[in-house]
């Protein structure tokens, strides 16, 4: 059989490949995706989609159903510790993660769970032409200076050779891509492993109000946790095992009845419907690129499951990866901008790796006041130190507070804007082009734009605010920093790559270096 060609191959169908697939073939890169599971799990997994990575869906089409996608879980709210769901509860944090930010994103956060999330990306890729391919395995992968070749089985096992000019391993904290590059997972590794046991049971009678997630603690199953599913009467139970002891085939349907009995307390019906092995554990890899293989998600970093942090850091790294890909290949951007990939997204996952550890073990101890790291600055406020930023750049990803302007490195703050007699944000603009926004006097830099993007064939779009877009609060200047002659260029991720608070001379060269720098580009 001949060697198929394409330009990406993403390994991995879970949060960090999916929307690679996704954002990738929106910008017309040929994308095709593998991965050994028959399509998307039953088991609801990561739930809780923040504000940032609504902010990415909403380009896309994607925020509302994703919201009404999520509505099962409306009524829910807050941590419940307890012996059994049938005994008294004990609300150990309470939940304000869904609170309007109307001055800071047009974006809520939305409770939907992975299971419910999955096919909505699936088939907003596919639409866009991503080649979505499950039951393939992806056997091996030999990396070159050109282009990555990789061997998969199909569903038949019947082998066949890939070969595409970039991988992005999407394959998980057990995958193999990254080790096999070379690419080593620093940190303290698994730190438990845990069976996820999917049950139907009728609990309206012990349930009366819905939270978030329970932690149970009892003398028949030790420490679990217990979580709603997007379906009706359908429930999650978790429990640790040793895998050095025993293996998920001795999860029979009746000892998960046993366990799921031991957890809810009361005589119930239980009919037990999946069993799946999972490992928590803690690690970052000490590159995220090796060459043309480029990781994504739990492959490149892992954390506890507390505040989905981990399936929201999948999303943005698939997003700050794609951009970069899709330049490099349309030949604007140099080798060197896919390094700002790991130059950016690293240090944030470092942090999230420090942060999440410590509410885990906080919120299973049974303790408050670790919030150390307000959510809303988890959510929005990461920053970018990077050769893709110009300017000086914040020295840590996150602060105490949100930035208080556009200054480079920052994520673009919140506008609203009325174009073409519709109401948008900025970020509706920011999917796949760079976006120079400018005051109402500024023909210039619009016109320098055009001229620009004619000249480098980089994709730019140049707006005044006041004109072209019109800024129904009044907000844009203060909050950019720019006065009405100057200008602020946002990348296609929505965040500050330059600003120039007032006008300069030459502005279609200025833009150009600036371009030029960024990109790393060789026009």
């Amino acid at each position: 059989m001949p060697t198929e060609q394409t330009e990406v191959l993403v390994v991995g169908g879970g949060y960090a490949g999916l929307t690679a697939a996704l954002f990738l073939a929106h910008q017309g890169v040929r994308t095709v995706l593998v991965d050994r599971s028959p399509g998307a799990s039953i088991q609801g997994r990561a739930r809780g989609i923040n504000q940032r990575t609504m902010e990415l869906y909403r380009p896309y089409g994607l925020e509302e159903p994703i919201r009404a996608a999520g509505r099962p879980f409306d009524d829910e709210s807050g941590v419940v510790r307890c012996t059994t769901l049938s005994g008294p509860w004990t609300w150990v944090l309470a939940d304000d993660t869904r609170k309007p930010l109307p001055e800071l994103t047009a974006c809520e956060f939305g409770m939907a769970d992975q299971r419910s999330v999955e096919p909505l990306l699936i088939a907003a890729a596919s639409e866009r032409g991503a080649d979505i391919r499950f039951r393939h395995r992806c056997l091996r992968v030999a990396a070159d200076d050109d282009g990555v070749t990789a061997t998969v089985a199909g569903p038949d096992g019947a082998e066949q050779t890939l070969r595409c000019s970039y991988l992005v391993a999407a394959d998980g904290f057990r995958g193999a891509i990254g080790p096999a590059a070379g690419i080593v997972r620093e940190g303290v590794g698994t730190t438990q492993n845990w069976v996820t046991i999917l049950i139907r049971a009728d609990l309206s009678q012990i349930i009366r109000q819905r939270a978030m997630f329970w932690i149970v603690v009892n003398d028949e199953i030790g420490q679990g946790s217990f979580l709603t599913t997007s379906e009706p009467d359908q429930w999650a139970v978790s429990v640790a095992w040793d895998p050095a002891t025993e293996t998920v085939a001795d999860f029979t349907a009746e000892r998960c009845a046993r366990i799921a009995a031991s957890v809810i307390g009361a005589g119930v019906p239980v009919e037990v419907l999946d069993v799946a092995a999972w490992r928590e554990a803690v690690g970052v890899t000490d590159r995220f690129r090796s060459g043309r293989v480029l990781l994504a998600g739990d492959s490149a970093h892992v954390w506890p499951p507390a505040g989905a942090m981990g399936a929201n850091a999948a999303v943005q790294d698939a997003h700050n990866l794609a951009w970069k890909l899709a330049l490099r290949l349309r030949g604007v951007a140099g080798d060197r901008l896919l390094d700002t990939y790991e130059q950016e997204r690293r240090p944030v996952a470092l942090a999230l790796a420090d942060i999440t550890v410590r509410r885990q073990r906080a919120r299973f101890g049974g303790e408050s006041g670790f919030e150390d790291v307000d959510d809303v600055v988890l959510a929005l406020g990461q920053r970018y130190r990077s050769a893709a930023v110009l300017g000086d750049g914040p020295d840590v990803p996150y602060g105490s507070d949100l930035p208080a302007d556009a200054a480079p490195g920052t994520r673009a703050p919140h506008v609203w804007l009325d174009h073409d007699d519709r109401r948008i944000t900025v970020h509706d603009l920011c999917h796949d082009s760079f976006v120079l926004l400018t005051g109402a006097t500024g023909d210039a830099w619009t016109t320098a734009a055009a001229r620009c993007a004619e000249r480098t064939g980089v994709p730019l779009t140049a707006f005044r605010v006041g004109a072209d877009l019109l800024d129904p609060e009044g907000v844009w200047e203060q909050r950019y920093g720019c006065r009405p002659d100057g200008a602020v260029l946002l990348r296609p991720d929505g965040y500050i790559a330059w600003r120039s608070p007032g006008p300069v001379d030459g502005r279609a060269e200025v833009l150009t270096g600036v371009l030029r720098e960024v990109l790393a580009g060789a026009f």
